[in-house]
C-alpha cells in the first residue's frame, strides 16, 4: 500500500479541504448565507444573477457624435426653448424629424447653454433602447441622491425602477434639463413610465418618431425639426471647410445634398480632412451626380466604422429594421419603391391603385407589398418621419427626402430594381390622365407626375433597366407637361426620354422615334423654328425608313414637321406633307376620329396661310358641325374648328361675327387650358384684329397690349411670337393716333 502524500492544501475560516486518493469522484455543494438567513428546511436554491446592464460612463456630458461648432437657422426654436429652460420647470419639449435632420445637435446646443448660461445640471440619456434607458436613468438618479442600496434594489427588481428616479429628480436641490436621446421607439419610454413632467426640471426627447401619442399628452410640446434653409445649408458647409470653396460653391453641395445636416456635417469633414486629395467643393458637388451617398459617408469617422445614426447610408434602417421588427417588413418594400421615383412630393393617387390592388408585380417584391398592406406601410413611413405629408396645387401628396431615397436605392438587390422599376412605371402609367384631358386637376396633377417620370428614367438609365416601355412613359408624360403648357419642363423630360431610348435602345427603335418626335412639338412652341425643323426632318426621314409610310409614328412626326415648315414659310411642303398626313390618318383611324379632325383644322389654316379663301367658311362650319357632333361642344378640337371659322369670317369682312365667335373660342380655350396658358394668347390676339376691324380701336389696342405683356411674360422678350404681338400693338396704338402723331 502506497503512503499518500502530506496534505498540502491549506483552509482558513470556514473553508474545508478534502483530500483523497484513488479514483474516486467527489461533488460538493456549499451555500454561504448571512447570519440568520439560512433556510430552516428544505433545500435553498438560488437562481442565477441577471445581467445587469452597465451604467453609461457619464450623464453629465452628451456621449454623442460630433457636435456642430455653430448652430445654423433654428433660431425661434432655440428661443422656445430657452424659455423653457429658464422656467419654473415642469415641461416636457419634443423634437421630431428625420434621421440626420439635427435634432441631436439641437439638443446638444440647448444642453450646452442651459449649464453653462441657466445653471441647470445637465443630464443625457441615451434612450434608443430599453437596457441604456434604464441603465442610464437609474445613473440619473445616483447622481440626484440615490443611494448604492436602493439602485440595486432598482437594477434588481424589488424597486420600481421609474419610481425611484423620478423622486430624486422631482426632489433635486438644483434644477436641471433632462435629455431623453434617439427615442425613436416611444413604446420603450411608455411601458415604463419614464417620460414624466417635474416641477424640478425640463425634459426634452428627441425622436423620429412624429405622431405618438405620448407627444399630444398635457404639458408636452412637440417641435418638428426639418431641414435648413438654404443660405444656412451653405453657411453650415462653409463652416466646416471654409478653404475648399467660395459660399456660391457651399450654395450648390448644399443644393445637392438637400439641406440635410447630417448630409453637410460628413461633407464638410471630407473636404476638411483630405490628406491625399485636395478637391474643391465644385469638385465635390461634381462627383456627387456619380456617387452620392457613398461618397458623403466617406466623411465619418475612419475607427470604428462609425455608429449607424452618423452615416446617411444607414442612419434610416435602424428606423426600417424597427418597422419589420414590429412586423411592418412592408414598409422597406414601400420605401424601395418610392427611391424609383423623384424627391418631389408624390400625390397619393399614384399609390391608390397599390392599395386597390390595380397593379400586377407588387406581390413578386420581396418583402412582398400586397394591397391591404400599403395603408399600414405608409401610416408607418409617417409615423417614423421617414416621409412627410403635404399638399401641393390642391394634391394629398407624400414626399421623403433626396438623400434618404438616393441611400435607400443604393440598398436594393439587382434582382429587386427590375421588379421595382418595373412596378414603379405601372404605377406611373395608370395615374396619368388621358391625352387632352382639360379639368385643371388633371393639368396640375400631370405638373406633379413630371418630377417622377424624370425619376423613374433617372433610375432606369442608372442600373441598366431601361425599356421600351420606360421611354413610352416618360415621352407620354412629356406630352401631358407640353399640353399643360410648361413647355420648358417638357423639352427637358422629351430631350431625356429620346437621348436615353437613343443609349439603350438604339436610333432606329420604335420607342426612340416616339421619344425623338415628341421634342419637335415642344421646340416649335418655344419658337425654336430651325431646331424644329432639323430635328424633325431626320425623324421623319427615320421613320419612314424604319416604319413605313402608314405607321401612325411616321404620320404623327410628318404633322409635326409640316407645321414647322408652314411657319417658316415652306408652304408648299408642309401641303404635300399635310395631306398625306389627312389621307394615312383617314384611312387608319376614320373620318371621325380626333386625330383626322385635329389635321383638318390644320389644313384649314394651312390654307388660309395661302390665300385659298374660295368656299373657306362654308368648310370651316363644316368642319366645327362635324367636331361638335363627334367630339362634344367642349372638346379643344372643337374649339380649335370654332377659330378657324372665326378668321374666315374676319377674313371675309364680317368683323361683329368674327368678334362674338372668337370671344367664345376664348372661353372655350380657357376652360380647356387654363387662364394662364400661352395658347390663349394667340385667340386673344385675333380678337383684337376683329375689333379693330370694326373700328373699337380702344378696345383692340387693350386686348393687344395684354398679348404683349403676357408673351413677354411667359415666352421670353426674343420668342418670335412676342415680336409678332409687340408689332400688332405698336401697329394699333399708331391708330389710335390723330394725323401726324405717332
Amino acid at each position: 500500500m502506497s503512503v499518500p502524500p502530506p496534505m498540502e492544501g491549506r483552509a482558513s475560516g470556514r473553508a474545508r479541504v478534502y483530500q483523497t486518493g484513488g479514483d474516486q469522484y467527489v461533488e460538493e455543494h456549499v451555500h454561504h448565507y448571512a447570519p440568520g438567513s439560512a433556510p430552516l428546511f428544505g433545500r435553498h436554491v438560488v437562481a442565477p444573477a441577471e445581467p445587469r446592464p452597465a451604467a453609461p460612463d457619464s450623464v453629465r456630458l452628451p456621449l454623442v457624435g460630433r457636435a456642430p461648432g455653430v448652430l445654423r437657422d433654428r433660431t425661434d426654436l432655440m428661443e422656445r426653448l430657452r424659455a423653457a429652460v429658464a422656467g419654473p420647470g415642469g415641461d416636457i419639449q419634443v423634437l421630431h424629424g428625420m434621421g440626420g435632420c439635427g435634432k441631436t445637435a439641437v439638443a446638444h446646443a440647448l444642453f450646452t447653454e442651459a449649464v453653462r448660461d441657466h445653471g441647470r445640471v445637465g443630464l443625457w440619456v441615451n434612450a434608443s433602447e430599453r437596457v441604456s434607458l434604464r441603465a442610464g436613468m437609474l445613473a440619473v438618479a445616483g447622481d440626484r441622491g440615490a443611494t448604492g442600496g436602493e439602485l440595486a434594489a432598482a437594477a434588481g427588481g424589488r424597486r420600481a425602477a421609474a419610481d425611484l428616479v423620478w423622486h430624486h429628480l422631482d426632489h433635486s436641490a438644483e434644477p436641471w434639463l433632462l435629455v431623453l436621446d434617439n427615442a425613436d421607439d416611444p413604446g420603450i419610454l411608455e411601458e415604463g413610465a419614464w417620460l414624466r413632467p417635474s416641477p424640478s426640471g425640463t425634459v426634452l426627447v428627441t425622436t423620429r418618431h412624429a405622431t405618438s401619442p405620448l407627444w399630444r399628452a398635457p404639458g408636452v410640446s412637440s417641435h418638428r425639426i426639418g431641414v435648413l434653409p438654404l443660405e444656412d445649408a451653405a453657411l453650415l458647409l462653409h463652416d466646416l471647410a471654409p478653404e475648399a470653396g467660395t459660399r456660391e460653391s457651399a450654395r450648390k453641395v448644399a443644393r445637392r445634398l438637400g439641406c440635410l445636416p447630417l448630409a453637410l456635417t460628413l461633407a464638410g469633414a471630407h473636404l476638411a480632412h483630405q490628406l491625399l486629395e485636395s478637391w474643391t467643393m465644385d469638385e465635390y458637388d461634381r462627383r456627387l451626380g456619380e456617387e452620392s451617398t457613398a461618397l458623403v459617408d466617406r466623411g465619418a469617422p475612419a475607427t470604428g466604422g462609425g455608429p449607424s445614426r452618423h452615416l446617411v447610408g444607414r442612419t434610416w434602417q435602424l428606423s426600417l429594421d424597427t418597422l419589420a421588427e414590429g412586423g411592418l417588413p412592408e414598409a422597406t418594400t414601400l420605401l424601395r419603391l418610392l427611391s424609383f421615383w423623384a424627391a418631389d412630393p408624390v400625390p397619393l393617387s399614384l399609390l391608390t391603385p397599390a392599395a386597390r390592388g390595380g397593379v400586377d408585380g407588387l406581390e413578386h417584391l420581396d418583402p412582398p407589398l400586397t394591397a391591404e398592406r400599403v395603408e399600414p406601410a405608409l401610416r408607418a413611413l409617417l409615423d417614423h418621419s421617414l416621409i412627410d405629408l403635404v399638399e401641393t396645387d390642391g394634391h394629398r401628396c407624400v414626399k421623403a427626402h433626396g438623400v434618404l431615397l438616393d441611400s435607400v436605392a443604393a440598398g436594393v438587390s439587382d434582382a429587386q430594381r427590375a421588379l421595382l422599376a418595373g412596378a414603379a412605371g405601372r404605377l406611373l402609367r395608370a395615374a396619368l390622365p388621358p391625352e387632352g384631358a382639360a379639368a385643371p386637376r388633371a393639368r396640375s396633377q400631370v405638373r406633379l407626375l413630371a418630377p417622377h417620370a424624370t425619376g423613374l428614367l433617372h433610375r432606369s438609365h442608372r442600373h441598366g433597366l431601361v425599356t421600351a416601355e420606360s421611354v413610352r412613359i416618360a415621352a407620354r408624360v412629356a406630352r401631358l407637361v407640353y399640353e399643360a403648357g410648361d413647355w420648358t419642363a417638357a423639352l427637358s423630360l422629351a430631350s431625356a426620354a429620346a437621348r436615353t431610348a437613343a443609349e439603350h435602345l438604339g436610333d432606329e427603335h420604335p420607342a426612340t422615334v416616339e421619344a425623338r418626335s415628341g421634342q419637335g412639338p415642344v421646340l416649335f412652341r418655344l419658337g425654336r423654328y430651325a431646331e424644329a425643323a432639323d430635328l424633325l426632318r431626320q425623324v421623319h426621314r427615320d421613320a419612314l425608313r424604319t416604319l413605313g409610310p402608314r405607321d401612325a409614328r411616321t404620320l404623327d412626326a410628318a404633322y409635326e414637321l409640316q407645321r414647322v415648315l408652314h411657319r417658316l414659310g415652306d408652304l408648299g411642303q408642309a401641303r404635300t406633307l399635310l395631306e398625306a398626313v389627312l389621307d394615312g390618318r383617314r384611312h387608319a383611324l376614320g373620318e371621325d376620329h380626333v386625330a383626322t379632325l385635329k389635321t383638318r383644322c390644320e389644313m384649314l389654316e394651312l390654307r388660309a396661310a395661302q390665300n385659298e379663301f374660295d368656299h373657306y367658311v362654308e368648310a370651316a362650319g363644316e368642319l366645327a358641325e362635324d367636331c361638335e357632333r363627334r367630339l362634344g361642344p367642349d372638346h379643344l378640337v372643337t374649339v380649335w374648328a370654332r377659330d378657324a371659322l372665326a378668321r374666315g369670317l374676319l377674313r371675309s369682312g364680317r368683323g361683329a361675327e368674327a368678334e362674338d365667335l372668337f370671344r367664345r373660342v376664348l372661353a372655350g380655350q380657357r376652360a380647356g387650358y387654363g387662364d394662364d396658358h400661352p395658347l390663349v394668347l394667340g385667340v386673344l390676339i385675333q380678337l383684337s384684329r376683329a375689333q379693330y376691324a370694326q373700328g373699337k380701336r380702344p378696345e383692340a389696342a387693350e386686348s393687344a397690349r395684354e398679348v404683349a405683356e403676357q408673351r413677354a411674360a411667359i415666352l421670353g422678350e426674343d420668342h418670335p411670337e412676342t415680336a409678332a404681338a409687340r408689332a400688332w400693338y405698336a401697329e394699333v396704338r399708331a391708330g389710335l393716333s390723330p394725323p401726324g402723331e405717332s
